[in-house]
Parts: structure tokens; C-alpha cells; sequence
């Protein structure tokens, strides 16, 4: 069944989103790779292609309107289907600054507070809005939000406020996205992958993007008895 299934995965160039990829295309379904930087997306897919994995590259920037249009277009024209979508991509636009100093709420800038909702949250939601009637028309589909514990309500700390506020936003997103699906074939979750050793995370973290990655290939192929509407971490729910 899975070789049929056409995956969706943004932010795919590195990271998070390669190993997304690959593992997917190793499961058996054709990913389009999703990038703004059209070398570096290209880089990567001939990279997976070179080991024999079904990916292709497709260049967009999410945060804007027209290419997410234009990605719809694509898959509508050149697939008739999407069967699963994940939101990786995601930016961490706080700097810590000198020192370790960290970004307080009284103080950021709000544009780069917008700019953070505007790739974390609003793309997301476009993404949702331009892909969902392709599932509809497919009968099957699995919307994965690569979220974070640092947006968690119930274990909300200071400091970063743009990017925990976009993940708390995608949260509500997810639960919205759900109840409004929940009577059909498309399960839409968030993953938290942990603290993992990306760009965004660091060379300190504690996982591998391959261990980070695990959650969310999950949680894309999910059965038919599978949850929606969850938040997980290591496939296993934990509080909003």
C-alpha cells in the first residue's frame, strides 16, 4: 500500500526533514522533497536518489502564498493525489546572543516575532489549506506538524517567545485541523522529535536527527486505527 502513497515534506534539504525523507522513501512511498534554496533541496534529493530512494526535489518557500499555490498545482497536475504531508520546516529567528544570553518576551522585537509565526504557524496552515482537498479526493491522508516541547502550555518556560509561541500556535492548529477532519480518512498530529543535533538545535543536543526523525515517520503512516489530534514525542502522547 505504501508504494502508492505520495509524501509532502518541507524543510527536507537537511536535518530533520532529510532523514524524514529518506526514511519514508525507504518505507516505500515517493517524497517530494521540499526546499527554498533550489541548490540545496536539488543536492539533497540526488543525494537520496543516488541510493536508490523515490524522491524528487521541488523548490518553494512556504512562507509565501504563490508557492505553496504553485505546489498544489504541481501535485494536483503531475500526481492527481497527496497522501501525506509533513510540516517540517521551521526557523529560530531568537538569537541567544553573547555569552548564553537568552531573548525575553519583554524585550524581542515583534517582527521577528511575526517573522517566526510567519514559517512555524501561518505556512502550516497554507500548506493545510492547499493540500487537504487532494487527500479528500485520494480518501486517505496523515498531516504531521513538527512541533515542539518548547511549545507545551503545560511546561511553558520564559525566554524564545517567538518560537514558543509559533509551536504553541501550531499545536492549536493541529487540534483545530483534527476536530474539522475527524469525521474522515485524514489523521492530523504533532510530533515533538526532542532536542536534536540540527542547525537550529545545536551540536549540544541530545539526538541525532535520525533518532529525531522516528516520531514523525510514525505518525506519517499511521494505520487506519491510528490517533489524530495528539501531541507525541517517541510515539508515545504528552500533554498540550
Amino acid at each position: 500500500m505504501l508504494a502508492q502513497k505520495l509524501a509532502v515534506v518541507t524543510g527536507a534539504n537537511r536535518g530533520l526533514g532529510f532523514s524524514v525523507a529518506r526514511d519514508l522513501a525507504t518505507a516505500g512511498c515517493l517524497v517530494l522533497m521540499v526546499g527554498r534554496n533550489a541548490e540545496a533541496i536539488e543536492h539533497a534529493a540526488h543525494e537520496l536518489q543516488a541510493g536508490g530512494h523515490p524522491v524528487l526535489p521541488h523548490v518553494a518557500d512556504v512562507t509565501d502564498a504563490s508557492a505553496v499555490a504553485a505546489l498544489a498545482a504541481r501535485l494536483r497536475r503531475e500526481f492527481g493525489r497527496a497522501d501525506i504531508l509533513v510540516n517540517n520546516a521551521g526557523v529560530q529567528l531568537e538569537s541567544r546572543g553573547s555569552g548564553g544570553a537568552r531573548t525575553s518576551a519583554l524585550v524581542v522585537d515583534p517582527e521577528i516575532v511575526a517573522a517566526t509565526f510567519a514559517c512555524n504557524a501561518l505556512a502550516p496552515l497554507r500548506l493545510i489549506q492547499a493540500i487537504v482537498p487532494l487527500m479528500r479526493d485520494n480518501g486517505w491522508g496523515r498531516i504531521v506538524n513538527v512541533s515542539s516541547g518548547m511549545g507545551q502550555l503545560a511546561a511553558m518556560g520564559g525566554y524564545w517567545p517567538g518560537y514558543r509561541m509559533s509551536k504553541a500556535a501550531l499545536n492549536a492548529l493541529t487540534r483545530l485541523t483534527a476536530k474539522e477532519l475527524e469525521d474522515g480518512p485524514i489523521k492530523v498530529n504533532a510530533v515533538c522529535p526532542g532536542w536534536c543535533r540540527t542547525e537550529m538545535g545545536g551540536e549540544d543536543a541530545n539526538r541525532s536527527a535520525d533518532e529525531g526523525a522516528q516520531g514523525i515517520v510514525w505518525a506519517a503512516l499511521l494505520p487506519d486505527d491510528g490517533p489524530s489530534g495528539g501531541f507525541f514525542r517517541d510515539c508515545q502522547p504528552i500533554d498540550w
